[in-house]
C-alpha cells in the first residue's frame, strides 16, 4: 500500500480531473491583518439584486452554536431592507434526511453547510450545489477582501467553479484537565507540533499515572479519551491510509479500501488497546454511565486528555476544572495528525433567490461579524484570520499563545475529514458505528470485525 502523501500545500481531487487544492498554510495564514481590505457586509446594488423584498431561507442544526445567526438578523435586514431571512432548524442527527426531503418536495433551503453525516462530496456529486462563479465576477467579491486565505477558499472549488465560500475552521486538538496533571504530578503535554518528546506512547505513559480503576465508580477515572475523528478516518493517523489514491480523482468515489489490511487492522488495534489492554481510556459504557447518553465524559472532570474537535474547546469556559490545551501526540504518521473541519456556505441549485442569499453569506464571512459571532456562538472559530486573533483570546485561564500554537500546528499537519470529501458518507459513517460497537465492548476483536466492515464499506460504495 502506497504512503500518502500530504504537504502543506497539497491536492485533493474531487471529480474525475477536478482538482480541488488545499494548501495547509495554517489559520492564521494568508495574509496579515495589516496586508488585507476589510470585507464589507454586502451591497444590493452591487450584487445585481433586483431590490423587490424576498425570504431567503438558511437552513442548520438546532443547537446554540449554529442558531446563534438569529441574532444577527436584525442587523443584516436593517443593511438590507429587500431581504428577509428565515432560519430552518433540524436536529443533527435528522440533518440529511430533512434536507433531502425539502428538496424533493420543491422547498429547497437558500443558505445551508454541510452540517449533517454526509459532506460536501456527497452534496457536490448529487448536484445539490450552486455553482457561484457567475455571482462572484459580477460581485468582484475576493476571499481576500473578506480575511479568507486562498487555500482555504479552494477547498470547495471544483475545476475553478466555486461551490461554497469557507466561513469556520475547526480542527483536532488535545484538551486536558490541569488539576488531574498536578494531582498525578505529571508535566503538561505541550502545544508545540514540533516538539518531537510528544508521542503517542509519551501519552499512553501519563495517562497511565492518571488513570484509576475502582469497584466505586465515583472513584474511577481514566487518563485520555482518544476519540480522534470519524471511524474511517483514524488509521492515517498511524500512517495507514484506508481509501485507495484515485478516490481523490474519482469524485470521492474509491476503486478500493484496505479496511482489512495488516497496517489498517494494526492502527485500530493501537486505539482500542487504549480501552481493553493498556485500560487507559474509558469504555462507551462508562462513559454513558458518568456523563448521560450523548455527553462527553471529559466535562466530568474524570478524564485527563481527551482528542477531539476543537468544537469541545468552546465550552472549556464552563468546565469544573482548570483546561489545558496541547497537541495531539504524533502517532507515527509525520504529516498527518489532525483532522480540519473547514465549513463551507453552502448555494443550493433550488435556491429562488441566490443573490440575496449571496448578500447573507457575504455578511457572515464579513471581518465585524466574523469576529461578534465568536461569542454569540459561544466560540465558534473563525475562517477569518483578523476575528482569529481574538478566538484565541475567547478561552478562559488558557493562554491564547498555546491555542495559536495548535491551530497553526494542527493545520499544518491536518487533513481534510473524509466525510467531506468521500460520497455516501452518511451511510458509511452509520455502518462504521454499528459494525464496531462490538470491538468497544471486547466481544468481538478488530480481526473478526474488519473483514465484515471491508465488504460492506465497498457494498455502499458501489450503489
Amino acid at each position: 500500500m502506497k504512503k500518502i502523501r500530504i504537504k502543506k500545500t497539497f491536492a485533493l481531487l474531487l471529480a474525475t480531473g477536478i482538482l480541488v487544492v488545499l494548501a495547509l498554510s495554517g489559520c492564521s495564514g494568508g495574509k496579515s491583518a495589516g496586508d488585507v481590505v476589510p470585507g464589507n457586509d454586502g451591497d444590493s446594488a452591487k450584487s445585481g439584486s433586483s431590490g423587490e423584498q424576498v425570504t431567503i431561507t438558511h437552513y442548520t442544526i438546532d443547537s446554540e452554536d449554529r442558531t446563534f445567526i438569529e441574532k444577527l438578523i436584525p442587523d443584516f435586514e436593517a443593511k438590507h431592507p429587500n431581504i428577509k431571512v428565515k432560519v430552518e432548524k433540524a436536529p443533527y442527527e435528522q440533518f440529511d434526511s430533512k434536507l433531502q426531503t425539502l428538496i424533493a418536495g420543491g422547498k429547497s433551503p437558500d443558505v445551508t453547510s454541510h452540517y449533517g453525516y454526509g459532506g460536501f462530496a456527497e452534496y457536490y456529486n448529487k448536484d445539490m450545489l450552486l455553482d457561484m462563479n457567475d455571482m462572484i465576477k459580477e460581485d468582484g467579491f475576493k476571499g481576500s477582501d473578506y480575511s479568507i486565505p486562498d487555500d482555504l477558499m479552494k477547498i470547495y472549488t471544483v475545476k475553478d467553479h466555486v461551490y461554497g465560500i469557507p466561513v469556520n475552521m475547526y480542527v483536532t486538538l488535545m484538551l486536558y484537565n490541569k488539576d488531574m496533571f498536578d494531582a498525578a504530578n505529571v508535566p503538561y503535554p505541550p502545544s508545540d507540533y514540533e516538539d518531537k518528546s510528544w508521542t503517542f506512547d509519551k501519552m499512553v505513559e501519563d495517562a497511565k499515572q492518571m488513570t484509576h480503576v475502582s469497584n466505586d465508580i465515583a472513584k474511577t477515572q481514566y487518563g485520555v479519551d482518544f476519540t480522534w475523528s470519524e471511524r474511517d478516518m483514524r488509521p492515517l493517523y498511524f500512517g495507514a491510509e484506508p481509501y485507495s489514491q484515485d478516490t481523490w480523482t474519482n469524485g470521492g468515489v474509491p476503486s478500493e479500501t484496505y479496511f482489512n489490511s495488516p497496517e489498517v487492522i494494526a492502527a485500530y488495534n493501537k486505539l482500542f488497546n487504549l480501552i481493553l489492554k493498556d485500560k487507559v481510556s474509558p469504555t462507551t459504557e462508562w462513559s454513558k454511565s458518568v456523563a448521560g447518553q450523548n455527553g462527553d465524559a471529559f466535562v466530568t472532570g474524570k478524564v485527563g486528555m481527551t482528542v477531539s474537535g476543537s468544537w469541545s474547546l468552546a465550552g472549556s469556559n464552563d468546565f469544573p476544572f482548570k483546561v489545558g490545551v496541547a497537541a495531539v501526540p504524533a502517532g507515527g504518521n509525520d504529516k498527518v495528525r489532525s483532522v480540519l473541519f473547514v465549513d463551507p456556505l453552502l448555494i443550493l441549485k433550488g435556491s429562488k433567490h441566490p443573490k440575496e442569499a449571496f448578500e447573507w453569506i457575504k455578511y457572515l464571512v464579513s471581518d465585524e461579524v466574523q469576529e461578534k459571532s465568536i461569542d454569540l456562538s459561544g466560540g465558534n472559530p473563525p475562517v477569518n484570520t483578523k476575528a482569529a486573533e481574538t478566538y484565541y483570546k475567547h478561552f478562559d485561564g488558557i493562554d491564547p499563545a498555546d491555542v495559536k500554537k495548535v491551530y497553526e500546528g494542527a493545520v499544518k499537519y491536518g487533513f481534510e475529514s473524509y466525510n467531506h470529501l468521500i460520497t455516501h458518507y452518511s451511510q458509511i459513517n452509520d455502518m462504521f458505528i454499528n459494525e464496531m460497537q462490538p470491538i468497544d465492548t471486547g466481544h468481538n476483536t478488530v480481526e473478526e470485525v474488519m473483514p465484515t466492515i471491508q465488504k460492506k464499506v465497498m457494498e455502499i460504495i458501489k450503489r
